[in-house]
This record gives structure tokens, sequence and C-alpha cells, in this order.
């Protein structure tokens, strides 16, 4: 999550539902956010060539997929601002344990510390409220995503837990869970 603050409103922001028509702009959303965020903070190699393509087929493989019922089926929530153009999108996974996780919040560099964020972060527990029964909705975070940690606390996140991201190359990298409890 690459987002400054919680407070200000994304007055020109509204957010929709994704599918598999989102798929090449979420990816490449997606890469530009690790390299803005990450920079710094994950090996170079990891957000060099490839990282696209990685991305590419990730969102082609996630938003193609049938999960069946609405209750194991993940959603995607998009950002788009007034002249229709992708700046930021969440991604929530129901997971086994009944809590939902947010695997991917990213706003569009140059966006960011507008509330693109903070509207999206809402739109998910609101989400989380309507589709999964109000579950608690958590998401990790690099324990060196210093900007990302404090708009995430500043919007009422708890520090749940410590445990490590995997990257390509077998790259280990400390990293934080943050929940919302239920409601």
């Amino acid at each position: 999550m690459n987002e400054s603050t919680a407070a200000a409103p994304a007055t020109d922001v509204s957010i929709r539902s994704g599918g598999t028509a989102d798929a090449a702009a979420v990816a490449a959303l997606h890469a530009m956010s690790w390299r803005s965020a990450y920079a710094g903070i994950v090996p170079a190699e990891i957000l060099g060539d490839g990282l696209a393509e990685e991305r590419s087929e990730l969102w082609s493989i996630r938003l193609g997929a049938d999960y069946g019922e609405p209750t194991n089926t993940p959603q995607l929530l998009v950002a788009e601002n007034a002249e229709g153009e992708l700046i930021g999108f969440g991604y929530l996974v129901p997971q086994p344990d009944g809590r939902v996780l947010l695997d991917n919040l990213h706003v569009r560099p140059g966006h960011t510390g507008a509330g693109t964020g903070a509207a999206l972060l809402r739109a998910s527990r609101a989400r989380v409220a309507e589709v999964y029964g109000g579950a608690e909705l958590y998401l990790e975070v690099l324990a060196a995503n210093h900007r990302a940690i404090a708009f995430y606390e500043r919007a009422g996140g708890v520090r749940t837990r410590r445990g490590y991201a995997g990257f390509r190359g077998g790259v280990e990298l400390p990293e934080f869970e943050y929940s919302w409890p239920r409601g």
C-alpha cells in the first residue's frame, strides 16, 4: 500500500467491483506500485525485468478463476478517477479460518495522499460486511514499509502478527499483519 493519509476524502474517486476486463490495468498498476513502494525495501532484481509479466499472469489467473459460492469468491474493488482511469485497487480473499485477507491495496503513484486508499479500505470493510458476514479483515505489510504501516494504523488497524513474506528467488522479508475487527 502506498497511501499517505486516511483523513482526506477522495472527492473525485468512485469505487466499483472489478472483473476480468480489469486484469491488464490492475496488473500494470500492481507492478508500478510495487516499484514505487518497495524500492529500497525489496531487492531490485525482484522489481525489475519480469515483474510486469508476473503481475499480468497473476491477475489473469485470479480474475479468470471460478471459485463457486459467493462466500468463497475473492472480490476485486477498483478505484477510478473522474476520467475513468484506474487509480487504485483492493483484492479481498476469504480464508479458511473465517477471516478475509485484503491481499493487495494499491494506489497509483502520483495519486497517493488524496484519500483513494482510505476510500478503498472503507469499501473493503463494507464489502466484507455485505458478502462475508462481517468477518475480520486483515492484511500483511512489509515491516520496512513505514508509510503504509502509518496509514494502516491511522485507519484503525491493529498489529496482530509478525511473520515473513516470501518473494521470487527465496527472498524472505519481515512483515506484519494488521487487522480490523468484525463488523
